[in-house]
């Protein structure tokens, strides 16, 4: 099988991230926990989403779902759903927090983080995820006080994220809490090649073949590779830790994204390590940690972020009205 006929189609890779926590308190008669929602019950809901469950792994804090388009996490009290293609998370909305009350009693929403790449082919995403401010004017029917941001050049590569911002003295995200997330553009062709049919067979192939089961090699993995070609993959680590990586090897739509909450004072080096295993030409940056966070400790050092072989495009700090600093940052290859 020749490279057109494996590389032939449009994939948009760029994922929709949902993340929602809910307040940590045991209603009178239910045992608070998101976990307790039965595998039918996510089946249901990632069916309006569009996606399904491949693969499922756990350990004492964590639930994780390989999908079809990506991945689903489930703590206590946090959800995290990252799809890509066409999919449609945010219209699982309802149903999930009609779900989650039903099972698990919570109700309230401690906070919310709905964040994306701008897309490479905004004009194939079905509704509401047609542009941001349709997704921001959605989201704004489930959560009064809501906040929009858009890091990077809105007519270029750009980060959108929409959370909370209440008026009002609120409850706040008190455990540390960080989430690195590195989107690649521009691969390597021969490494993306990895990533088919025609060179691996298997999930496991492709994770040592490409050096993933390296990155943190302490972690559990639950891998699988696509026909005739895409790979994901979830990466469990005790403590409630996780990794995800997302590939999409076509040459012509080429991605890569890379997300863990794997508390560290500076990322420097894990990032490093994914820049030798994946070669982008290009690559987005982002960091969403809380002040009790082991990164809040070192935000100040990515206000001057260099990676060998790398210039720097774009690098932005937002403080976020709550306890979270974000650092956005667009980095491509320096001239030879």
């Amino acid at each position: 099988m020749d490279d057109s006929e494996t590389f032939c189609h449009f994939f948009e890779g760029t994922e929709k991230s949902m993340e929602i926590w809910f307040d940590d308190q045991s209603p009178e008669g239910f045992n608070c926990d998101l976990r307790l929602i039965p595998r039918k019950a996510w089946e249901s809901i990632l069916a309006s989403v569009k996606c399904e469950i491949i693969s499922f792994k756990k350990n004492e804090q964590l639930d994780a779902y390989v999908l079809s388009e990506s991945s689903l996490f489930v703590s206590k009290n946090r959800v995290i759903l990252k799809t890509c293609g066409s999919t449609a998370p945010l219209s699982c909305m309802e149903g999930l927090l009609f779900l989650v009350k039903q099972f698990t009693g919570y109700e309230e929403v401690l906070d919310v983080f709905y964040s994306r790449k701008n897309f490479l082919r905004p004009e194939l995403q079905p509704k509401p995820h047609t542009s941001f401010d349709d997704e921001v004017e959605y989201l704004d029917n489930f959560f009064e006080n809501g906040a929009a941001y858009c890091m990077g050049r809105v007519n270029r590569d750009c980060w959108y994220l929409f959370t909370l911002n209440p008026t009002e003295p609120c409850k706040l995200i008190e455990m540390p809490d960080q989430t690195l997330e590195i989107m690649m553009q521009n691969l390597d062709p021969k490494i993306m090649k990895i990533f088919s049919r025609e060179v691996c067979s298997s999930g496991k192939e492709a994770t040592i073949k490409s050096g993933i089961d390296k990155i943190l090699p302490s972690m559990t993995i639950d891998d699988f590779l696509f026909d005739p070609c895409g790979y994901s993959m979830n990466g469990l680590l005790k403590g409630g830790y996780y990794i995800t990586i997302h590939i999409t090897p076509e040459h012509h739509c080429s991605y890569v994204s890379f997300e863990t909450n794997y508390p560290q004072a500076s990322y420097h080096d894990l990032v490093s390590r994914l820049l030798k295993i994946f070669n982008p030409g290009k690559f987005t940056l982002t960091l969403l940690a809380n002040e009790a966070s082991m990164a809040a400790e070192c935000m100040q050092d990515y206000r001057s972020l260099t990676f060998s072989d790398y210039a720097s495009k774009e690098l932005q700090f937002c403080r976020l009205s709550k306890n979270y600093d974000l650092t956005y940052g667009l980095f491509a290859k320096a001239p030879s």
